[in-house]
């Protein structure tokens, strides 16, 4: 969607593609995928209760539990120490839920609750050694203010983290995106970051953070947001609550349905990502052909997405399937097959977009004396034929 700026030209003007009202659940529109940050007003929204709305004036962090010294510190404190700044993909775990078969239960999410965003902040490591963080610590707990009605019971949405991961210099209190102060439906005034793990880490709208000595098991810890029955998984990931994102890509061009001309060089685009781990490889497939490398961008640091491109003339008219795969420095590759577990989470098949060819082999040979850019096919079938059999489930 775009709106008439002041001089004549377009600008965008991002919003999130609504999937519920009630709570608000949004996701990101494709266009804004292709950027290399994701616009804060077009980042997907993940809510379970509903966003209260907390005033940075008024609000307070309580750090608990087994800590020697207490803290109740306010907004203006956190600001005052020192912080640091992290490019950081941040995915919903039931991302692609919906391409799953039979699909779970939860939000129908395509393959746009996702994003990537500049991400300011102060490492919360630096305020639980203010407090003093006690050796028999396992978890921490963090808290909140969101609440609503949860098998028949008032829950505080709260998620906790091992102790070391806690610790990590790169788990933040948040408190800036893109460069502004946080926003009401992103976790306003701060929220927790925990860079390669699934979102469901980054508790928002946080009020709480509890030092104890056993594991967590509220009700998003060890009933939401765990691995159950999990079928199709080959890259390791236990059964348990989801942690670490998997290894993943995305085509942002072109896009579904495009019609591409016959004989004209086009380039494939799209976004790679792992949780934390650096992806080393992008792979093209063209129908049944083979893969083939794409070239594979440096991402902004650790936690970034990197951007990919491959470049393909298209020989054979019809339609065609685009399909792109990551692999990760640990080995992991995105699976053809579709993955599967009881609740729908850690979906990381294949990207998939079909295209169409068109054009004649007179317009071809039009294109191709008039000087037009051109580059052998790579992969795909050397026949007008589409072929389905190997298309993501």
């Amino acid at each position: 969607m775009t709106t008439t700026a002041r001089k004549g030209t377009t600008a965008p003007r991002w919003a999130p593609e609504t999937v519920t009202t009630e709570p608000y659940n949004a996701q990101t529109p494709a266009a804004a995928l292709a950027e290399p940050l994701t616009p804060t007003r077009a980042f997907f929204v993940r809510d379970h209760f509903g966003a209260p709305h907390l005033r940075r004036a008024g609000w307070r962090l309580r750090v608990s539990g087994l800590v020697d010294t207490e803290l109740d510190l306010g907004y203006e404190e956190l600001l005052a120490l020192p912080g640091r700044e992290l490019e950081v993909v941040v995915e919903c775990a039931g991302n692609g839920r919906s391409l799953m078969e039979p699909r779970p239960p939860g939000l129908p999410w395509a393959q746009r609750a996702v994003g990537c965003a500049r991400f300011t902040g102060v490492p919360l490591r630096t305020v639980l050694a203010s407090a003093g963080l006690r050796p028999e610590t396992v978890e921490l707990v963090f808290t909140g203010a969101d609440e609503g009605e949860l098998n028949g019971h008032r829950t505080a949405f709260a998620r906790s983290l091992p102790a070391g991961l806690a610790l990590h210099t790169d788990t933040l209190l948040a408190t800036h995106m893109n460069g502004a102060p946080l926003t009401p439906g992103h976790g306003a005034p701060v929220r927790l970051l925990v860079p390669g793990h699934y979102g469901v880490a980054d508790v928002k709208w946080l009020v709480g953070v509890e030092a104890v000595a056993r594991p967590f098991t509220g009700p998003f810890q060890a009933e939401e947001y765990v691995y159950r029955r999990s079928r199709g998984v080959r890259d390791g990931t236990p059964e348990g609550p989801v942690r670490e994102i998997r290894v993943k890509s995305l085509i942002t061009g072109p896009a579904p349905g495009a019609r591409l001309p016959l004989g004209l060089l086009c380039t494939v685009r799209g976004r790679a990502w792992s949780g934390g781990v650096p992806v080393r490889r992008v792979e093209v497939r063209v129908g049944s052909g083979g893969w083939r490398p794409a070239e594979l961008a440096p991402a902004a640091g650790p936690y970034a997405w990197a951007e990919w491109a491959y470049r393909w003339t298209p020989r054979v008219p019809g339609p065609r399937l685009l399909l792109a795969r990551a692999t990760d420095a640990e080995g992991r590759t995105q699976p053809l097959r579709t993955p599967w577990n009881e609740q729908g989470y850690g979906c990381n098949p294949v990207a998939g977009v079909e295209v169409v060819v068109v054009g004649g082999p007179g317009r071809a040979r039009e294109r191709r004396g008039s000087g037009t850019g051109k580059a052998p096919e790579e992969g795909g079938p050397r026949t007008g034929r589409h072929r389905h059999e190997e298309a993501p489930a």
